[in-house]
């Protein structure tokens, strides 16, 4: 059961179209202020019991879709108005076993008669319940000339006080078995069964046991201003995802910029380096070039791939300049496959010699490029240079 709070405003519309509403803890005649339905969160309106019957059907359904499209003929024999112009809505109701259902049953036009009466108030409810489903199962409500009762989760009714024992007879439910609230001045004593004494005010009843669940207002007749309420939140989630993914998206781009920042840096400190370890090669070389594969070359090349490279040249022809303490190597330059190298040597014979020596070493050449006298002052001789290259160099 349900109880009156701070944000729900209950209210009672009788068969005149009167209003009363709960404040306080008891009924309130007359519409309630505009300030207080305007703070309400959940408005909760009960219509008269007279209107709107309350059954119960039996059938299994597989989802809610199929259960909605099958409960209007599952009641259809309990109906005297074709169902198709009637307003059919399954509530909730514990106690029920199985497959059974409680049922709810309104002609539209009086459902939108009440709308209209609510609206000319300036009242949007929330909620549309019947009396009788505010009342606990095995319970009845007199007051004045009325009585509400409610026999079970599924069945209720509303009749004269006056017949209320001919009605109860015709259910077969014996009055002992049900709790009765007379809130009439003066007790009717000849309707038996139990009474609570000191409660006076039919809607603060009402409101003790109201449902937490089961609304007329489906379908067709949904609130209109608590789905665009509703419309509104989902627009703004939408909104909040959009900008989640727009911001995942700009971390993302960030996060690529900024690498793309960092490999052009890198790849400018490997240019530079490249550069620093062949200065022979320009920017257009640069440009297409893979620098691994350039340094590979560079590296083969001072390795020798051949016998005509530096390391290939300079094995072969080393033993031939370590046989002899006359002459001095005075410096190395390799430059397009051939050695020059920077002799001195005691007298032009010897330096002559040595050229033979190192043309006799097979597929090298050997040639002296120049010669000048030594400083006497440095012990004297001839300073040359001889190159040497490979046979086809």
């Amino acid at each position: 059961m349900a109880s009156a709070d701070n944000d729900r405003l209950l209210l009672r519309l009788d068969s005149e179209g009167r209003l009363s509403w709960l404040g306080a803890g008891r009924a309130v005649p007359g519409a309630p202020p505009r300030q207080r339905v305007e703070q309400a969160r959940r408005i909760v309106v009960l219509v008269p019991a007279e209107d709107v019957l309350l059954t119960g059907a039996t059938l299994s359904a597989r989802n809610q879709t199929q259960l909605l499209r099958a409960l209007p003929f599952a009641v259809e024999d309990q109906l005297l108005a074709p169902v198709e112009d009637l307003h059919v809505v399954p509530v909730p109701a514990p106690g029920l076993d199985g497959d059974r259902r409680a049922v709810l049953v309104v002609a539209p036009t009086r459902l939108r008669e009440w709308l209209d009466r609510l609206g000319a108030d300036g009242i949007r409810p929330d909620v549309l319940i019947p009396e009788t489903l505010a009342l606990a199962p095995a319970t009845v409500l007199i007051e004045a000339d009325r009585a509400l009762v409610r026999v079970a989760p599924d069945a209720a009714f509303a009749c004269p006080a006056g017949d209320l024992s001919e009605w109860l007879a015709q259910t077969g439910v014996p009055p002992a078995e049900l709790a009765i609230h007379d809130l009439r001045p003066v007790p009717n004593e000849s309707a038996a069964g139990s009474r609570e004494a000191g409660v006076r005010d039919g809607l603060g009843l009402l409101a003790a046991s109201l449902p937490a669940a089961g609304n007329l207002l489906e379908g067709a007749f949904a609130p209109a201003h608590r789905r665009a309420a509703g419309g509104r939140l989902w627009r703004l989630a939408a909104a909040l995802a959009v900008l989640v993914v727009l911001l995942g998206l700009a971390e993302r781009g960030f996060g690529v910029l900024q690498l793309s920042r960092e490999s052009a840096a890198l790849q400018a400190a490997i240019d530079q380096r490249l550069r620093e370890a062949v200065p022979e090669l320009d920017g257009a070389a640069l440009a297409g070039a893979d620098p691994g594969q350039l340094l590979q070359r560079r590296l083969e090349s001072l390795r020798g791939g051949s016998d005509e490279g530096l390391l290939g040249l300079l094995g072969r022809i080393a033993p031939v300049l370590a046989s002899g303490t006359r002459i001095q190597t005075r410096g190395i330059e390799y430059r397009n496959g051939a050695l020059e190298l920077g002799l001195r040597a005691p007298d032009v014979q010897t330096l002559d010699a040595l050229r033979e020596r190192l043309a006799m070493l097979p597929g090298l050449r050997a040639e002296i490029t120049g010669t000048s006298p030594a400083d006497a002052a440095q012990g004297g001789g001839v300073d040359a240079r001889i190159r040497v290259s490979g046979a086809g160099a």
